[in-house]
């Protein structure tokens, strides 16, 4: 088996995750205690305890769910099984710095730091209710991507292809009034459905420039060192190691698509077979299996999947 470690991005979070683990394994315990350290405040109290709707805040949800990753990444290696298992790793969206904080690329400390001001930002960058996003269904990337630009001529504003999720599911993101018109052009292009998501900001198109420009600033204060193990980086949908070329491309995410099909058909191409998600939830997994039906998948985020991934290796 060619194995990759892949890491859920925003949406994935719900209240308890990762608390099983912090009490099976102090190596996992003490990933909270330092993303606690480096916040200067109790999330895992929020993520353990605290309500659905202020989890769900880009702010908090983003370190949060890069915590559970490498509590359950920290849990493994606990199990005997360390990074090095991997070929590659990639993260969804935000999942990215988990990927990289997996491999040692950055600290778990920078990785919260950056991921809060990163949700911050993002937040920031669109007053709630301008911006919005919608998942087509049931057309391909090239369709979706004619609907989003024929929105935008129509509405004169801002609509672009933002997550390349699976074969059948692409995500739009834009103006609000450009984004509701992809969608009603979606459908009359055939799409099955085309939903707007409940998230509180246009992420990953050209809006979010100005959270582009406050991550530039914030990712040249930081250490970035070559990952162990090569990144598939979101924009590129193709291998990196080189640290200040990670830099530049974790500013370009920022306002780029997610190019999570590309990412997993390059994989694949480069011999993986099997996919761990480390850390909260399956969405990872339902996606790669749609783009590739023969890849093996294994979500990782409580102590028995811990636990039973490390007997798969013996």
């Amino acid at each position: 088996m060619t194995r990759a470690f892949v890491f859920p991005g925003q949406g994935a979070q719900t209240i308890g995750m990762g608390r099983d683990l912090a009490l099976a394994y102090p190596a996992a315990r003490a990933v909270f205690d330092e993303v606690d350290a480096a916040l200067g405040e109790n999330l895992s109290a929020l993520i353990w305890e605290g309500a659905q709707d202020e989890l769900t805040l880009t702010a908090n949800a983003q370190p949060a769910l890069m915590a559970t990753s490498l509590a359950a990444l920290r849990a493994l290696d606990s199990e005997g099984v360390s990074i090095s298992a991997a070929s590659y790793v990639a993260g969804h969206s935000l999942g990215e710095y988990s990927a990289l904080a997996a491999a040692g690329a950055l600290s778990i400390s920078d990785a919260a730091r950056l991921l809060r001001i990163r949700g911050a930002a993002m937040q920031a960058a669109v007053p709630v209710g301008v911006g919005a996003m919608a998942a087509v269904l049931g057309l391909d990337l090239a369709a979706v991507q004619d609907v989003a630009e024929r929105a935008a001529r129509a509405t004169g504003q801002v609509c672009q292809a933002a997550n390349d999720n699976d074969p059948a599911q692409v995500v739009v993101s834009g103006h609000k009034a450009a984004v509701e018109k992809a969608a009603e052009l979606a459908k009359e292009a055939g799409a099955k459905r085309a939903l707007l998501l409940p998230v509180s900001a246009p992420f990953h198109c050209a809006l979010m420039e100005p959270a582009a420009r406050v991550m530039a600033e914030a990712l040249d204060d930081v250490n970035i060192r070559e990952p162990v193990v090569p990144l598939v980086a979101n924009v590129r949908a193709s291998a990196v190691s080189d640290a200040g070329l990670i830099r530049s491309l974790l500013v370009e995410q920022v306002t780029g698509a997610v190019r999570w099909r590309e990412s997993v058909q390059w994989m694949v191409g480069h011999g993986v077979d099997e996919f761990w998600e480390i850390g909260a939830g399956k969405a990872l997994s339902g996606m790669i299996r749609r783009i590739e039906k023969a890849a093996t998948c294994v979500a990782i985020g409580t102590p028995e999947e811990v636990r039973a991934a490390a007997q798969s290796m013996q």
